[in-house]
């Protein structure tokens, strides 16, 4: 009967993940986050124990509960683009700098410490597969700050991989383009303040125009929720110390389009949906410069691919679900919630 401390258990991956561990172990989950909004209908579960706090002040609970757990997950991070090229130094203290004691308390106190890395350490990598033993991690020049979430990550990855050296039980895992229900909030419509599935969601439940910065043409491996947390299932559980010591992608390389494409697929799917078709007969697909949508420091990735080979051979593992069938479950997922989404357009 494993404890799991879920550090961000109101996230994206946090809520999905726990709600995995309640309904098909019996294992215990603690969490810590600053909200509910996810998680509410989680929260009388008797092996689910909440605390309401904030990872940078509440620092003497993270590392009782970090002493008291068996697997330490710390999910809590900016990970949305405008932020990297608006807030560098916020991205840098969150992602990093409040990550350290606790990577610091998992090796003090021998716990299994499961981190999430990220599919942008990558960075600019000319690889077709991008491939966590072998593959070059490439950022732009120092002016992009872009690159300070990618640089964050592959700094704390180093920093772990060197904790291991001394006997710390870790496994990084780098979420490629997980998407689902509950990404981001579909009610906000300001520009760059979401990931790109949810963003072009929102400007088709509110019937906005979907921008397509630099056209569109870069490409991305999408992987649907419900096949990372598969994964992540796997690590937590780690039969037999399979996942000690490893560095896995998580994704789904069939699911490989570029952000033209999907717009294309989530504008075809809309009008199947009497909810949403109303908004999306208004969107109009533009185009525009990634300077004028998110700022002079940004750059762009233009393929991102994982190699999963040693993520199925040794978790035993393989996604399953295709890019129709994960955006049809996102549709479904907000079909209550569009009167309340299009109320913000005004």
């Amino acid at each position: 009967m494993k404890k799991v401390l879920i550090l961000g258990v109101n996230g994206f991956i946090g809520h999905h993940l726990s709600k995995r561990i309640l309904a098909t172990t019996d294992w215990h989950v603690y969490g810590m986050d600053m909200n509910t909004d996810r998680i509410s209908d989680l929260l009388a579960h008797e092996r689910m124990h909440f605390f309401e706090g904030d990872i940078t002040v509440n620092k003497e609970w993270v590392e009782y509960h970090v002493k008291k757990c068996d697997v330490i997950l710390p999910l809590v991070a900016i990970a949305t683009p405008s932020t990297y090229v608006k807030a560098p130094l916020r991205v840098f203290e969150l992602d990093f700098e409040a990550n350290l004691p606790i990577v610091r308390s998992a090796a003090k106190y021998g716990k299994h410490l499961v981190f999430p890395s990220t599919s942008e350490v990558y960075g600019m990598c000319h690889d077709e597969e991008f491939d966590p033993e072998n593959s070059e991690l490439i950022c732009g020049p120092i002016n992009k700050p872009r690159w300070i979430y990618s640089n964050a990550k592959q700094l704390m990855d180093r920093v772990i991989w060197g904790y291991g050296m001394e006997g710390l039980n870790f496994t990084l895992f780098r979420p490629f383009n997980w998407i689902g229900a509950g990404l981001d909030s579909i009610h906000t419509p300001k520009e760059g303040s979401s990931r790109v599935v949810t963003q072009f969601f929102g400007h088709i439940v509110r019937g906005e125009n979907i921008s397509l910065v630099d056209g569109g043409h870069q490409k991305r491996a999408f992987t649907d929720i419900d096949d990372g947390i598969d994964a992540l299932m796997k690590i937590i559980e780690n039969k037999n110390g399979a996942a000690t010591g490893k560095i896995y992608n998580i994704g789904n390389p069939v699911n490989n389009y570029s952000i033209r494409e999907l717009a294309d697929m989530m504008m075809a799917l809309a009008p199947q949906y009497p909810e949403y078709a109303d908004g999306a007969a208004k969107v109009r697909i533009v185009e525009t410069t990634s300077g004028a949508y998110y700022g002079d420091g940004y750059q762009d990735v233009k393929n991102r691919v994982p190699k999963i080979t040693n993520t199925c051979e040794e978790l035993g593992w393989k996604p399953t679900t295709s890019m129709a069938d994960a955006l049809k479950k996102i549709f479904d997922a907000y079909r209550g919630q569009v009167a309340e989404a299009r109320a913000l357009v005004s």
